[in-house]
């Protein structure tokens, strides 16, 4: 009881912050010993006593080290709490980190569920393209769903021909032009004429880009584009056009005197 009478009213040691905070004593301690959070006073006896505003600032350091800060970015970012504008931009700062932390965790959650939903219609174990997968979940690549269309020979041919810039910029260039040839069917354009022939050129230039002039990989797109039952919007988008580029490219060939697709084994 003399000891609990030696402290004054108002304050507290640290093993009752530890108590009523959860954090060990020993964080404590070493967060005063770094100058992180330094008690506000000392007993009679050097004893190291807190006050409710120790508790907020310690509530700062939780609430930054759960945001993933470190202790040195926690020190630069604590703000001293002098006046209630103080309190209210620390407050600020808190909710801020606390609703990016959320953004994260929901980011990673449909993340998870994205992977899991492609890893059981894939029917087969590759960690290879499971990591691909979520590697483009993270650069939150709306077409990640590709990658379960092409097997590894393609997927290798992919990560050498392309670089995250170029394989966005190679994406947004064909779905344009996607788009384009989208238009040109709704509106009546014949195969045959010259606005879709133009189209068509530079369609079956973004496939010799795509496969870099290499013939055997035809096969694989074809097989990759033919789709049966659409499951978003692009293969519905792609699903509609392909009997239009198909009859397209006929023309486009004819006028050439060759057909690529005819001279390689499907």
């Amino acid at each position: 009881m003399a000891k609990q009478k030696a402290i004054p009213q108002g304050y507290m040691t640290v093993g009752e912050v530890a108590k009523q905070t959860g954090v060990t004593v020993r964080t404590l301690q070493y967060y005063d010993k770094e100058g992180l959070l330094t008690p506000s006073s000392e007993s009679a006896g050097g004893r190291r006593l807190y006050t409710d505003k120790d508790l907020v600032m310690l509530h700062q350091i939780i609430s930054l080290k759960s945001l993933g800060f470190s202790l040195d970015d926690i020190k630069q970012r604590l703000i001293p709490l002098e006046t209630p504008a103080e309190v209210a931009n620390a407050l600020t700062e808190q909710a801020d980190g606390i609703r990016r932390k959320m953004d994260q965790l929901q980011a990673s959650l449909t993340a998870i569920e994205q992977l899991k939903a492609e890893v059981l219609q894939m029917q087969t174990v590759n960690f290879k393209k499971y990591a691909d997968i979520i590697v483009n979940l993270q650069m939150k690549n709306e077409y990640y769903f590709l990658i379960t269309k092409f097997d590894d020979d393609m997927l290798d041919h992919i990560r050498n021909q392309f670089d995250q810039d170029s394989g966005f910029d190679f994406i947004n260039r064909f779905n344009r032009l996607s788009d384009e040839i989208l238009r040109l069917q709704k509106e009546n354009v014949p195969p045959e004429s010259e606005k879709c022939q133009q189209a068509i050129q530079e369609y079956w230039g973004l496939i010799m880009e795509f496969t870099n002039g290499d013939m055997g990989m035809l096969p694989k797109l074809m097989e990759v584009g033919n789709i049966d039952t659409a499951k978003n919007a692009w293969e519905e988008k792609q699903k509609i056009i392909n009997a239009y580029v198909e009859l397209a490219l006929q023309v486009y060939f004819s006028r050439l005197g060759t057909n690529p697709f005819e001279e390689v084994e499907p």
